[in-house]
């Protein structure tokens, strides 16, 4: 049989590879097997990469006996209308006790980021083996040398961020398969694309899990994400584990100044200097950060900014375009926007006073007189109220938003979300200075467990009881902790936000429903407790990306177990 392209970069088939993981007796040795063999098919987002993974990990799960038995039980998912072809694979593997449909979800992402990063060790990208000699001779970080030379460390892209994680997934759905009758209930399996970026694939995900408690009768009682884990500080002797997720959104500010000649430039107001003055006020800003008592929470962070001008020329920029990665823990999409709308405002006038002042300065040593016509206010507006503002001029935002969808060649989500703010620029026949904040994919709803309801609490006693065992039996320490401080694929699997708070993130955040349909309503009935049991490493997204061997291949395929069979025997 022809090998497909994924195989031949591991070198093994799926079926050879299962071969060597059931007649090993060692499970470490098995998960490193698997993370080696699935680091080897290169699955960076947005590539086919990610379909050549999924093919392969089907074709992997096929060889258990128990899906060879129950072929059914197996099945894949494509993403509807994806060009690169990308799915989702399930596998459901069911006890003995058919009277129980209580199930646990494992879920893990097969995607990775790229490897640019790696610069002239690129090709040894997914080498572990060279990347552990590369590092142990010539690294000048002294923790890094030594572990590259310790053998307690698995390097190379995806070794932690996560294809460790799909393996021991792996590895314990076969060991429960193989012995069904520890089961009083099921275990279902999800490998999902494209976490690094949109997420679209837990999404498609979350409509699945609806359709298996619907014409299914599965009970999703808990879902486990093996996302990697890693120190919070220097020294950190601590094992973590998340009993949510932090969320996010995209604030964006479309930025419109009045054009100038560089030779008449006090004339003008500069959106790139509008835009400077908004980095420099929101950018690493901890005062605008949530207050989580013994939580890493992290500020706003500046992801893009430029202007429109494509070449150069002696114009100042028309307008310019910002966002910021803005994690959120408890706090509305709303109240958020209601903060940044207030530094907005104080930046533009901030940068009104500072061009006024500058501009009556070049008078004054020019000896020339003042315009009547020039002034230096800038408007600011969220998305919506610019939206209602246009409408009592006749001009109507769905019809131009149609004629952009229709006409842009864009492939990204957020320039198409400013071309769209832009458009209705263009037909404001004031044209004035402003900027217009709104929101842009992707958004992120946060979650975590709630000691207030019941079934919650019974969780997070459930999950300290196992922490404690695991304690006593490895010689770990760990600590629990709220929120993954990594965006997660498991911020999907509930919503806490309002119908209100829901309608007010669509009414900012331009054709949300064509550009980034979140199914809303199906998470809110989903409400799946979603806990992050993960591998443990460094550096993810880093060239000096590795994984610890003992803890990930060792401690945490056991502690999943428990946690899953506690899960399970729960009375209700």
């Amino acid at each position: 049989m022809k090998q497909t392209k994924a195989e031949k970069r591991t070198a093994l088939s799926p079926k050879e590879l299962f071969q060597t993981i059931s007649l090993s007796k060692d499970m470490s040795d098995s998960l490193e097997r698997i993370t080696t063999a699935l680091m080897n098919i290169p699955s960076v987002t947005d590539t086919i990469g990610e379909k050549e993974l999924a093919d392969y990990l089907f074709a992997f799960l096929r060889e258990f006996p128990y899906f060879q038995r129950y072929p059914a039980q197996l099945w894949e998912q494509p993403l509807p209308n994806d060009q690169l072809q990308r799915k989702n694979v399930f596998a459901l593997v069911k006890g003995e006790n058919i009277s129980s449909n209580k199930t646990v979800v494992y879920h893990s992402h097969m995607d990775t980021v790229g490897i640019k990063d790696f610069g002239f060790l690129k090709k040894f990208a997914f080498n572990s083996k060279k990347l552990s000699q590369h590092f142990a001779s010539s690294s000048q970080n002294a923790v890094l040398k030594e572990e590259a030379e310790s053998g307690d460390w698995l390097f190379g892209r995806g070794s932690v961020d996560m294809k460790s994680g799909i393996a021991v997934h792996l590895m314990n759905l076969f060991s429960f398969s193989e012995q069904i009758e520890e089961l009083n209930g099921n275990v279902l399996l999800l490998l999902n694309p494209a976490e690094e970026n949109d997420h679209s694939g837990i999404m498609e995900a979350v409509r699945e899990f609806q359709r298996l408690e619907e014409e299914e009768s599965l009970e999703l009682s808990l879902a486990i994400n093996n996302d990697y884990t890693t120190a919070l500080y220097d020294n950190d002797p601590n094992r973590y584990i998340y009993t949510g997720s932090a969320g996010k959104i995209l604030p964006c500010f479309s930025i419109f100044g009045r054009e100038a000649h560089v030779g008449e430039t006090l004339s003008g107001i500069d959106p790139t200097f509008i835009s400077s003055e908004l980095n420099r006020r929101i950018n690493y800003n901890m005062n605008l950060t949530e207050r989580m008592e013994g939580e890493l929470v992290l500020p706003p962070t500046c992801l893009y900014q430029r202007d429109n001008k494509e070449s150069y020329n002696v114009q100042t920029a028309l307008s310019s375009r910002l966002y910021f990665n803005y994690f959120i823990y408890k706090e509305s999409p709303k109240n958020i926007l209601d903060t940044l709308l207030k530094e907005t405002k104080a930046a533009c006038e901030e940068v009104k006073n500072h061009m006024k002042d500058q501009h009556l300065n070049f008078l004054a040593y020019t000896h020339m007189p003042a315009s009547e016509h020039l002034d230096w206010e800038i408007e600011v507006m969220t998305l919506k109220e610019y939206c209602v503002h246009l409408e009592k001029k006749g001009i109507h935002s769905s019809l131009l938003w149609d004629e952009v969808l229709n006409n842009s060649d864009t492939t990204d989500k957020r320039e198409l979300c400013f071309e769209l703010v832009e458009r209705l620029h263009e037909e404001d026949p004031d044209k004035k200075p402003m900027v217009i904040l709104f929101l842009a994919p992707p958004f992120i709803p946060y979650n975590h467990l709630d000691e207030g309801i019941k079934i919650e609490k019974e969780i997070l006693d459930l999950l300290q009881e196992t922490m404690e065992e695991a304690e006593r039996e490895f010689g770990e320490t760990f600590v629990m902790k709220r929120f993954f401080p990594f965006l997660s694929d498991s911020s999907f699997l509930s919503l806490k936000e309002t119908g209100e708070e829901a309608n007010y993130l669509r009414e900012n955040f331009p054709e949300m429903e064509k550009i980034y349909p979140i199914p809303m309503q199906t998470i809110q009935k989903l409400n799946l407790p979603a806990v992050n049991l993960g591998v443990y490493g460094k550096d993810a997204h880093k060239r000096s990306e590795r994984l610890f061997k003992p803890y990930s291949f060792n401690t945490l395929p056991d502690l999943i177990q428990k946690v899953t069979l506690k899960m399970l025997n729960r009375e209700q």
